[in-house]
């Protein structure tokens, strides 16, 4: 999110954003994901449930908490992946 709005070394500002949304804000925070594909801080409650959250979109997820970046909309080549 950070690069795309023109900020990409931002992407810490982005989570402590999300992270004081209130609660109706209706924003689907459980997208976003790190540049790796994976749920921040795997192994929290709030990872745990960012899990389920996607999985309850249809995200299919690795046993490590990831997703394929490709096959869920990003480009070859972002991000550094191949």
């Amino acid at each position: 999110m950070a690069a795309q709005a023109g900020y990409p070394r931002h992407a810490r500002h982005v989570g402590r954003l999300l992270r004081e949304l209130p609660d109706h804000s209706g924003l689907p925070w459980f997208r976003v994901i790190n540049t790796s594909g994976r749920v921040a801080r795997p192994g929290t409650p709030e990872a745990d449930w960012q899990r389920l959250l996607l999985e309850a979109d249809g995200i299919e997820l690795s046993a490590n908490g990831s997703i394929n970046l490709r096959h869920y909309g990003w480009p070859d080549g972002y991000f550094g992946q191949p």
